[in-house]
């Protein structure tokens, strides 16, 4: 590669950025600050995912509304050849579309200080370069030519494979002709694991005709593991499926009884409470989307999960947990919150279109062995304290915040959580745990056997897992363990901009809230409605207050329904929806109006994210219910 284009910085100084698309070329200076963790809907908004999925469509897109300086067409139209960025790059969602909006606004290379999981494995499968070296910069930028295999040179060996096949489907394709081994040993000595790694290992392809499983897996190794379930939504299917069609033609897909498509994050677009803007510009191209998946589905066999479709609907994370993923299992969703099933004692986690594609033909997944953080959670929940409260505690600690187990690029890093504080909670708020982990920039999440697991898959699920469930070996390597005493944990929130920017609610009560929103797979589940319930039982909503609810799945709605709770939300003025993704990324009621500021259950606050500008604040159910009475953030203790 020859640098004949220009070089973006995306700095913090949003005055800096705009000189340089007006067609100022930066030299920044040694100190000069980058945006830390540009993510995916900073990268490519919600909306314009509705439009497609090709760099055609998604290249004038790029970066649109980023810094609040950012038009339409500017990146595109800009020359820039090389995009340079600072640390967690890439932060979000899997939407691999947003690789592809590099692709299509002419970025050949991108240089940042750290990657995010998600993102820099789609780079790597879809044939993206990119570096965290700035010395490629530098000599790019003195005229030399460089040879982009420099950079494949230092992938690990299995990203080093991909990479020399021109992308994962190229990969695959030497894989179901036999000619592909592992990139990694197979005959391992035996250790002691933590509950991850024995799952990795179990599961861990040896090569054509051989079973499945090694003895041992270790921080950093990179495997192709067999997964159980399989899904995607439609923001991601019809990407999965051309995809697929281009690389497997008319192939059957791999066990088709363990994939499933949902219809829901679209499904509440045309309620008559999104504003009428919103509807206008999403509601078309979104139809477009879910007609091709409903296609799909019909074409290779894939259950369909949707609004008068053949299995009830719901948000993909929380159906999953109700009736797919089990203890001991590799999940992985199109979505970056599939670590929701971890709450099962299982391993999963979100990928992007590509590696969905692959692992729907062949059956196995990538998986970087991350390293593993042990939480021990002691104590009681008093005061109100939830779920939400101690993730949010969690992942903005500084030492997850700042990655500091990160020591090279492709590292990936997961929580463990454990300790008989779990044990006070349910599955529906011991989820919110593992959904949020990758708020943190982590992998994913994995809670161990625990009563509360074990009750609900025999009690809603009619399953005796006894067999299957995964412990921790003892003398199993970690991290770090860190002891969490829920006394010294307080009621948190995060601030607006980023689910990292922790702060005790008690030194944010005196911010008004125009809009609240208990909903998502962090926040509709029937612990969650029950939470709010409580707090806003005999009380009214604060004037000019607006409240959405929307339950995560159809089980969760009716039994709220036959608790009284949704009627009680509705008999306050709240808008009660059927189940969906809606309002978490602006397809719902919810969306902020001109001059709102908004306390949500959900798990991102990303500028914009909601669909619209406004400070969005990330709270439990039981502190966004405080806020709908009094018109600020509030602790419910206090009412």
């Amino acid at each position: 590669m020859k640098l004949t284009g220009r070089v973006l910085h995306l700095v913090e100084d949003p005055q800096r950025l705009r000189a340089q698309l007006d067609g100022a070329d930066l030299r920044p200076a040694p100190d000069e600050a980058y945006v830390y963790g540009v993510n995916t809907d900073a990268i490519i908004s919600g909306r314009a995912c509705t439009y497609g999925y090709t760099g055609e469509i998604l290249g004038p897109w790029f970066l649109e509304d980023f810094q609040d300086v950012v038009r339409k067409d500017d990146v595109a139209d800009g020359g820039f050849q090389v995009l340079v960025g600072g640390h967690a790059y890439g932060s979000g969602s899997s939407r691999e579309v947003a690789v592809v909006a590099h692709q299509g606004a002419g970025i050949e290379l991108v240089v940042a200080d750290s990657f995010q999981r998600i993102f820099q494995e789609n780079m790597v499968y879809s044939g993206m370069p990119f570096t965290t070296d700035r010395e490629v910069l530098r000599r790019l930028q003195t005229g030399e030519e460089v040879d982009l295999a420099e950079l494949t040179a230092e992938l690990p060996p299995f990203f080093r494979a991909v990479a020399e096949a021109g992308g994962l489907l190229g990969y695959a394709g030497a894989l179901l002709e036999g000619r592909a081994t592992p990139t990694y040993g197979t005959d391992r000595p035996a250790r002691a694991m933590n509950i991850a790694e024995k799952i990795i290992a179990a599961r861990t392809w040896r090569g054509q005709g051989v079973a499945d499983g090694v003895a041992s897996v270790a921080p950093g190794d990179q495997v192709l593991a067999r997964c159980g379930f399989r899904g995607m939504h439609e923001y991601t299917t019809g990407m999965v499926m051309s995809l697929y069609r281009e690389a497997f033609g008319d192939a059957p897909v791999d066990r088709p009884e363990q994939v499933a498509a949902f219809e829901d994050h679209f499904v509440l677009i045309a309620h008559d409470a999104v504003p009428e803007a919103v509807r206008k510009a999403r509601l078309g191209p979104a139809m477009q989307l879910t007609q091709e998946m409903v296609e799909a589905c019909a074409r290779d066999g894939i259950r369909l999960h949707g609004p008068g479709r053949p299995f009830p609907p719901g948000v993909c994370h929380r159906v999953v947990v109700e009736e797919y993923a089990l203890p001991g299992d590799i999940v992985v969703l199109t979505d970056s919150h599939s670590p929701t099933a971890g709450v099962l004692d299982a391993f999963a986690f979100g990928v992007g279109s590509t590696a969905m594609a692959f692992a729907l033909r062949t059956g196995l997944v990538p998986v970087t062995v991350p390293k593993v953080v042990r939480v021990e959670v002691t104590g009681r929940p008093e005061g109100g304290l939830s779920p939400k409260d101690l993730i949010l505690h969690l992942i903005g600690d500084p030492w997850f915040r700042e990655e500091h187990w990160r020591d090279a690029p492709t590292d990936t890093c997961i929580v463990e959580f454990g300790g008989p504080g779990l044990h006070h909670w349910d599955v529906d708020e011991l989820s919110v745990l593992t959904n949020m982990t990758v708020e943190g920039g982590l992998m994913t999440g994995v809670v161990e056997p625990c009563p509360p697991l074990v009750d609900f898959l025999r009690t809603r699920r009619g399953l005796d897992v006894t067999d299957r469930l995964v412990h921790a070996d003892p003398g199993a390597r970690y991290e770090r363990v860190i002891a969490v005493d829920l006394a010294e944990v307080p009621l948190t929130v995060a601030t607006p901009g980023d689910s990292r920017n922790r702060a005790p609610l008690a030194a944010h009560t005196d911010v008004a809230i125009d809009n609240v929103v208990i909903a998502s797979c962090t926040g509709g589940s029937l612990a969650d409605l029950r939470a709010a319930a409580a707090v806003l039982r005999g009380r009214q909503l604060a004037p000019g207050v607006r409240l959405t609810v929307t339950p995560s799945s159809t089980a969760v709605a009716a039994d709220a329904d036959a608790e009284g709770l949704l009627a009680l939300f509705r008999d306050l003025g709240a808008v009660v929806t059927d189940p969906g993704c809606g309002s978490c990324i602006g397809n719902g009621p919810g969306v902020p109006h001109p001059g709102e500021t908004t306390a949500s259950t959900t798990n991102r606050n990303f500028a914009r994210r909601m669909g619209a500008p406004g400070p969005v604040y990330l709270v439990s159910p039981a502190v966004a219910a405080a806020a709908a009475v009094t018109g600020r953030l509030a602790d419910p203790r206090s009412l």
